[in-house]
């Protein structure tokens, strides 16, 4: 398993179907390449996930995200500037269920973490971000945390520090603007 702060050491990994973890806005997150389901598989199996729930994409910038959606409208637009809210979108029906789960929206959020948008940036695409820690267990803040959680399970862990939120981000819906997670 790799352990490094340098993101751009992790980019062969995620290309070959990685499971990888990282410091995100409050905690870390597990993250791989959204468009390779076995990668995917594996990190659901790994947090013990259902695949119904549905995972979020973060990215460095917005271009990174916009083929998996529907055209947005006027208010839409306002949501693709980094932030730390997760915004929810109406999906292209061609986009993966082990993206979306039992929805027809997906989750995302232009990230204004340096160490995830170099992340991003270097693996050219948005990963997979959902919170480090098994089912019922806290998400880790820490590696430490991180590696007692999942021990050698992971690829890779992206050893740097979280934000300053106390708090996994806020997550509202792009079309009602209801807060679906506070």
């Amino acid at each position: 398993m790799l352990i490094s702060s340098k993101p751009d050491r992790f980019k062969k990994i995620l290309q070959q179907g990685g499971v990888i973890a990282y410091p995100t806005e409050a905690v870390f997150g597990l993250g791989c390449d959204p468009l390779n389901e076995t990668a995917v598989m594996r990190l659901l199996a790994l947090k013990q996930r259902s695949l119904d729930k549905g995972l979020i994409l973060i990215a460095s910038d917005f271009s990174q995200v916009a083929d998996f959606l529907l055209p947005l409208n006027k208010q839409q637009e306002n949501y693709t500037q980094a932030s730390e809210i997760t915004w929810i979108f109406p999906a292209k029906k061609n986009v993966p269920q082990w993206i979306t789960g039992k929805f027809d929206t997906i989750a995302i959020r232009v990230t204004q973490h340096l160490i995830v948008k170099q992340l991003c940036q270097s693996f050219g695409s948005a990963l997979i971000s959902t919170s480090a820690n098994l089912s019922g267990l806290e998400p880790a803040k820490t590696t430490q945390e991180v590696i007692a959680q999942f021990n050698h399970l992971l690829d890779g862990i992206l050893d740097n520090k979280v934000g300053q939120l106390s708090k996994p981000t806020e997550i509202r819906d792009s079309v009602s603007g209801e807060i679906i997670r506070s």
